[in-house]
């Protein structure tokens, strides 16, 4: 199926939405240099934070939520709905951002690629935003491309995604490919001396261009071989003839980038097919915490994936972050890496409108390069020129209760959207 015909038509599955309700203070690190405290909201003039046609008033500022509420990407997205709304939630409990309390407006991309270009449009030309927060797969992020770079918008993006991308109107507080795919993939060579691979994804854009990447990263750098190579649409739930052809190859790892609702068929039925972590190593980029809730850990146990944040990371940050994200949604609640890195998106904005002094997007982008946020829930994050974070490549472990056990953890790594060789 061509990228063009798939981003076309409509993702159709059961409605699933978020609860969301009040929550909890949390302090947070802002700028490069600075630590102001939780309570201390900034003393700016409102005629500073003054912005051109941004829907404001002189005590409250409009931004947008852009996620799949409804449809099969929901299992993912809810999360970052979720995180975001604490961060904003947290910010506005502190005094909010230049004196401005922060409103939202949310709006759903139903897992439909289109409906995400529309909804963007109406969030920048009819809303006014002053940012939107939002998004999950590459396609959805290349739907709105566009839209935010004709209008001036500004998108913080929290998906881990494949790189090759670079725009002024962006900030991606995901991974891009070198600090994932390709330190995961040495990670698995070194440890597990894997030759063979057997690659799976979604059919989209990320799952293809990632697995493009990690085919060059095989067979150029760590001289092995890519034994398989299969692509199912999202929302596909049959996946006996692939698993098949895994029994069949007996690769000694199995690179897995299946996306969404398709997790849950997916890793039950390779446990049906006893295919476990027993007889098959298999690393993935895209079961988060999120996916494993519907998956069941007893479904992937053994199994690994490579992400810069998990639910059990040990610092003082996380212990936090956890706690008032179960305060808030319930003590059953899961955080996965782009559950994370979505709530970063709102503090990493907050830091640049007020080292920025101004709500104005040209001067938020110009502000924002060199802000670090020391109290992250991974622990470290700084903005890259790029508009990209550094950050640490981390490899979990599933367990059966659900969470994964931090086996690896690498440096920083500097962000590097465009790699040599790669391309």
């Amino acid at each position: 199926m061509t990228l063009q015909r798939f981003a076309s038509r409509m993702v159709k599955d059961v409605a699933w939405l978020a609860a969301l309700s009040a929550g909890a203070a949390m302090a947070c690190q802002n700028a490069k240099g600075s630590t102001p405290t939780p309570g201390a909201a900034s003393a700016a003039p409102a005629a500073a934070a003054a912005g051109k046609g941004l829907a404001m008033t002189d005590t409250e500022v409009t931004v947008g939520q852009l996620h799949s509420a409804t449809g099969t990407m929901a299992i993912s997205e809810t999360g970052s709905i979720q995180a975001e709304r604490l961060a904003i939630d947290q910010i506005n409990a502190a005094g909010g951002v230049l004196n401005h309390k922060i409103k939202i407006i949310q709006e759903d991309g139903a897992s439909d690629w289109p409906t995400f270009a529309e909804k963007a449009k109406k969030l920048l030309v009819q809303d006014r935003t002053v940012s939107v927060f939002g998004c999950w797969t590459s396609a959805s992020r290349k739907a709105v491309l566009p839209v935010f770079e004709k209008e001036n918008g500004l998108l913080y993006y929290p998906t881990f995604y494949e790189g090759l991308e670079q725009s002024k109107n962006v900030f991606y507080t995901g991974q891009e490919a070198t600090q994932q795919i390709l330190a995961g993939l040495d990670w698995l060579q070194k440890t597990k001396q894997a030759k063979s691979f057997f690659l799976i994804g979604s059919d989209y854009i990320w799952p293809r261009t990632s697995n493009k990447i990690a085919r060059k990263h095989i067979e150029n750098v760590l001289k092995g071989t890519v034994v398989g190579e299969e692509y199912y649409p999202l929302g596909h739930t049959q996946f006996g003839s692939l698993i098949n052809k895994i029994k069949a190859q007996k690769p000694d790892a199995v690179y897995a980038i299946v996306v969404g609702g398709s997790n849950v068929s997916f890793y039950k039925q390779l446990k049906a097919a006893g295919v476990t972590a027993e007889n098959q190593t298999l690393l993935t980029i895209s079961v988060t915490e999120d996916e494993l809730l519907g998956i069941g850990g007893e479904n992937m146990v053994g199994f690994y994936a490579a992400m810069k944040y998990f639910q059990s990371l040990d610092n003082e940050n996380n212990k936090k972050f956890v706690a008032a994200f179960k305060e808030k949604y319930g003590p059953k609640s899961v955080i996965g890496d782009v559950t994370q890195a979505g709530y970063l998106g709102p503090w990493l904005w907050k830091a640049g409108v007020e080292k920025a002094g101004s709500f104005e997007i040209d001067k938020v982008v110009a502000a924002s390069p060199g802000i670090e946020l020391a109290t992250a829930p991974e622990g470290y994050v700084k903005i890259h020129p790029n508009h990209h974070l550094w950050s640490k490549l981390r490899v979990g472990q599933v367990q059966l209760d659900g969470q994964y056990k931090v086996v690896y953890e690498s440096e920083l790594i500097e962000p590097n959207p465009f790699p040599k060789g790669y391309q």
